[in-house]
């Protein structure tokens, strides 16, 4: 029988202590000052995290621009998120897992390892072929339908050199670069997560060019 899958979590109330929100927050580092502490993120069985909202699962949402351009996507069948199938994305991103804990104790998973999980789930999806800036410009909660609720996203703005990107998941379909009034047009065709980043792109990428990368 094949091992379960073990994702990274926090509980909902580490979200609440802080101040919780729906939609974007900007004040990030009031939030990630609280997630990456020694003992508040852990691993859970994704299927008993899906069905228990009092834990958020910990996603990377990486946003790559280029000359005004934002990469969008239509999730095929393949998706891991089956609920999400068919929705256009503008996201790149998925759970962690223990392989990104390079050997550090369960409980002191924290920022650094966090930083090199988001490098491997990018990777695992689309191959990026030249130079970028990374910024984390907002989080991203939503709790308005069973796939929001169980899950926080921490938005990343990846300034890209060249639009030199290629998918290598099956799940990627119509991959390429549109502008923030194409997606507008289209807007109801995008997962939720990536409506409510189109409605704050402008704040986003600001923030992504006034702060240094990460």
């Amino acid at each position: 029988m094949p091992q379960e899958e073990q994702i990274l979590v926090i509980e909902r109330k580490v979200v609440e202590e802080v101040g919780m929100f729906q939609g974007l927050a900007f004040d990030i580092d009031r939030y990630l000052s609280q997630i990456f502490v020694q003992g508040v993120p852990r691993f859970m069985p994704r299927p008993q995290a899906e069905l228990d909202p009092s834990y958020k699962q910990i996603i990377p949402y990486v946003i790559m621009l280029h000359d005004g351009k934002v990469l969008s996507y239509v999730r095929g069948k393949r998706a891991g998120e089956t609920r999400l199938v068919g929705n256009r994305s503008i996201g790149i991103g998925g759970h962690i897992n223990p392989i990104d804990a390079d050997n550090s104790p369960l409980f002191a998973y924290l920022y650094d390892n966090y930083l090199t999980a988001v490098q491997r789930e990018v990777s695992e999806e689309v191959s990026v072929e030249t130079a970028y800036t990374d910024s984390i410009v907002a989080l991203l909660n939503d709790d308005s339908n069973d796939v929001g609720s169980v899950h926080l996203g921490i938005v990343h703005c990846w300034h890209l050199n060249e639009p030199n990107v290629s998918k290598r998941e099956q799940m990627i379909t119509q991959m390429g670069f549109m502008t923030p009034d194409e997606l507008r047009q289209v807007r109801e065709t995008l997962e939720t997560w990536s409506q409510k980043c189109l409605d704050g792109l402008g704040e986003m990428t600001e923030r992504a060019q006034s702060k240094p990368s990460d």
